[in-house]
Order: structure tokens, then C-alpha cells, then sequence
């Protein structure tokens, strides 16, 4: 393990939160632009916004489909090769002339965008168990500030020279991430020597037989939606009354949701005083709490800001937490673990902007609130009830093998 922490220079780590920031920036510059594509296509609100749910879905299929390969294949090939795929999927996006054109281009790069996640459990791998928390931490760190600030990013750069202009842009950052992933990166062997078909049984297997997995990717994947039902309506709910503003000011919201993702940055180093499972408890009640300052100040900038900072805090801790309790599992299938924790985790955030749409135009922001709470409130009800009995469990099989 001493030598393989020695490999995970400070270099490559900052380079893989950089990198997952912009790659996963990829899949969210939508959401501050629909309403404005919705009026250049002419098409409603619900229809624009099967855009993002068609861009969460391609995240989840690409995540269980080209995520176990980092166990195959050498990964810093994959993640090359992957790039290329990112670069063509963002050029069809801004050319696209007909809606048909954005809802293909929307699910390719969302199936493209899922390099951040072949990061993580090669950070996992290179890192010394004391370090492991910190060093996902900062990657994720990256990846939820590249989700934030591309709302932000791309409210802006939608204002002043329309929405294809963003993915333009885009497809610039591509070509200098492949540039420094060639340069830079190490490479790491694969530790699987089977076919793909027996590749995704294992996935499967892991799916079905490790229930810490399965309680990390239900509480990932309520969390998730939580998060995806604010943003995925926030757009629509600004160009009403009293706000009666842009994309620029709904994109900015991205921004004072990075506050708290900065401060959960740190949640790693509190594993020194509290469990992984108290910090999660704290995590998820935080995003339940955020609802009552989004619905009772819902018609406010200081309600909304409030709220979001805290759904942003809870949602990226937890999601640390989660990442380090699966991670602890004894088995070289790091890619594969997390492949079902991220297949999960975007499953929810597409049901989450669906749900969040359906809401919107059934009841309004307080319709999308509830449906958010209720997401909330199942992350926490299900840790609450199955964490303590699966870290019984835990400490019983760790005894026996003692």
C-alpha cells in the first residue's frame, strides 16, 4: 500500500478534481439554459426538460456499461479513448438544428461523461486507508463544484452569446483535458481477467450480494434526487414572480451552491471524532433541512440561497461517506462498486427531474418542494433503519475472523 500511495502525487490528484470538474460540467450546462431553448425551438417547459432527464440517464447507462472496463482494461487508455467520445457528443449538441437532435446528443454525452468515476476508485486504490476519505473528498470536491458552477458558467454564457455557444466551449476543455491526462497520468493494470460478459455478471453479483452497497446507493440515489428536483425547476420558478429573471441569475445559483459544497470538503477529516454512519445521520438531515427555507422562503433570494447551500452541504457529505463506507469492502473490484453506487445514484437523479418536471406542471414550486422533501426523507428513514444493523453485522464478521 506504501508503494501504491507513492504513485497518487499531489499532481494527479488535483488533476483528477480539476478534471472531474469539467467533464462532469459537461452533463448540467443544460439547466439554467431550458427555458431559453424551449422558446428557440418552441416547445413547453415539460418537454425542454426531458433534456436533463435524458442527460442522466445516458450518465447511468454509460456508468454501468463503460465503468467496469476500468477493472479490464488499463485505465488511463479508457479514459483517453473516452474523451474522444465526450468531444463528438458536445460538437453534435451545438450544432444540433432539429429538438430530436438535442435529446440524442443530451443522452450521448451523458453516457460520455462519466470519467470522473473511473477517478475515484483509482484514487481509491492508490491511496492509504488513513488518506482514503480525504483524498475522495477532494475529487468529489471537484466533481459536485463542476455540477454547481456550470449551472453558473453556463447561465452566463447563454445570456451573452446564446446557449450552443457553452458547448463550444466545452469541447475546447476536452481537447486540453485528453492533452494533460496523456502527459500526466499514470497508468495501472487491470485486475480482472475475464470476458465482459462476466465482467457485468460480477457487477451484478456485487448488486445483489453486498447489502452496505445497496443502503449507499438507495441513500445516494434519494439524495441525488432531492438535489436534481431543485435545479431541475429552479429556471422556471426565477422567470415567475417576484423574481422575473434570466438565466444568468438562475445559473448563479450553481455558485452559492459551491459554498457548501467547499465546506464539505472537509467532512473527511471528521471521521477522526465521528463515525462514518453519525456524519452520514448529520449529512442527510441537514438535505431534509434545507426543504423547510426552500418552500417557507421559496418566494425569497435568501430562502432559496439558504436552502440550497444546505442541500448542496448535505448531499456532498454523504456522498463522501457513502463512497468511503463502500470502499472499506474487502475486494480489487473498486471500478465495479462503484459502477452500482453511480448507476443508482444517477437512476435517482433522473427520476428526480422527471418527478420534478411532472410536479411543476401539476403544482407549482410548492408541488416540487414536497416532492423533494419526500425524497429526503427516504434517504433518511432507510440509513435510520438498516445502518446500525448492517454495522452490527459488520463488527460480528470482523470478530469472527478474528
Amino acid at each position: 500500500m506504501i508503494q501504491a500511495q507513492a504513485k497518487l502525487s499531489p499532481t494527479v490528484l488535483w488533476l483528477m478534481s480539476i478534471i472531474s470538474a469539467v467533464v462532469v460540467a459537461n452533463n448540467y450546462y443544460n439547466q439554467p439554459l431550458l427555458a431559453e431553448i424551449a422558446m428557440v425551438f418552441q416547445v413547453s417547459e415539460g418537454e425542454v426538460s426531458r433534456i436533463t432527464v435524458l442527460t442522466q440517464l445516458g450518465y447511468a447507462f454509460g456508468l454501468l456499461m463503460i465503468i467496469p472496463l476500468g477493472d479490464k482494461f488499463p485505465r488511463k487508455r479508457l479514459i483517453l479513448i473516452d474523451l474522444l467520445f465526450v468531444l463528438a457528443a458536445l460538437i453534435w449538441m451545438a450544432l444540433a438544428q432539429s429538438f430530436w437532435m438535442l435529446f440524442v446528443a443530451s443522452f450521448l454525452i451523458g453516457c460520455s461523461s462519466v470519467i470522473p468515476q473511473l477517478f475515484i476508485p483509482m484514487a481509491a486504490d492508490l491511496s492509504s486507508p488513513e488518506n482514503r476519505s480525504k483524498n475522495l473528498g477532494l475529487i468529489m470536491s471537484g466533481l459536485l463544484l463542476g455540477i454547481l458552477l456550470s449551472r453558473f458558467v453556463g447561465g452566463i454564457v447563454g445570456d451573452l452569446w446564446g446557449w450552443r455557444s457553452i458547448y463550444w466551449i466545452a469541447a475546447g476543455l476536452m481537447v486540453c483535458s485528453w492533452l494533460a491526462i496523456y502527459r500526466l497520468f499514470p497508468e495501472i493494470k487491470p485486475n480482472f481477467k475475464g470476458n465482459y460478459l462476466s465482467l457485468m455478471q460480477s457487477v451484478w453479483h456485487l448488486a445483489k450480494s453486498q447489502p452496505v452497497l445497496q443502503l449507499a446507493a438507495f441513500r445516494g440515489a434519494m439524495g441525488f434526487a432531492a438535489l436534481c428536483t431543485i435545479f431541475t425547476t429552479l429556471a422556471f420558478h426565477l422567470e415567475q414572480p417576484p423574481f422575473e429573471v434570466g438565466p444568468t441569475v438562475a445559473g448563479s445559483f450553481g455558485l452559492v451552491g459551491a459554498a457548501g459544497a467547499l465546506a464539505a470538503a472537509f467532512v473527511g477529516q471528521l471521521t477522526r471524532r465521528l463515525s462514518v454512519q453519525r456524519i452520514i445521520s448529520l449529512s442527510l438531515a441537514i438535505i431534509l433541512l434545507s426543504w423547510i427555507f426552500t418552500y417557507f422562503g421559496g418566494e425569497t433570494y435568501l430562502g432559496l440561497i439558504i436552502g440550497i447551500i444546505l442541500i448542496d452541504l448535505g448531499l456532498q457529505s454523504s456522498h463522501i461517506m457513502n463512497q468511503s463506507d463502500y470502499f472499506s469492502i474487502k475486494t480489487t473490484a473498486t471500478s465495479r462498486l462503484n459502477t452500482v453506487y453511480m448507476v443508482s445514484y444517477f437512476i435517482g437523479g433522473s427520476f428526480g427531474s422527471w418527478s420534478a418536471a411532472e410536479a411543476w406542471e401539476y403544482g407549482g414550486w410548492p408541488a416540487v418542494c414536497a416532492v423533494g422533501f419526500l425524497y429526503s426523507l427516504l434517504a433518511l428513514l432507510a440509513h435510520l433503519l438498516f445502518a446500525k444493523k448492517l454495522g452490527t453485522a459488520k463488527e460480528k464478521a470482523a470478530s469472527g475472523a478474528a
